[in-house]
């Protein structure tokens, strides 16, 4: 059986907080408008946190968000 697609905000997301999770700037958003672009901004905000609060490395790991935390 082929596994369904991820829903396109849910892969913004994580991207997103992949990005803030590195440390990198929030203009590195790939997307202009709209949802989809509020969403990646979210997982950066998000990913940004937990890079201030330590969660990088190893301690990340188990943060990394496999659903949307709005």
């Amino acid at each position: 059986m082929r596994r369904q697609k991820r829903d396109k905000n849910q892969r913004a997301f994580i991207r997103g907080y992949q990005v803030g999770c590195h440390g990198k700037s929030k203009e590195l958003c790939p997307f202009q408008a709209g949802e989809t672009r509020q969403t990646w901004i979210s997982g950066w905000r998000n990913g940004r946190e937990d890079n201030w609060d330590g969660f990088t490395g190893a301690a990340g790991i188990a943060r990394q968000p496999t659903q949307i935390r709005l």
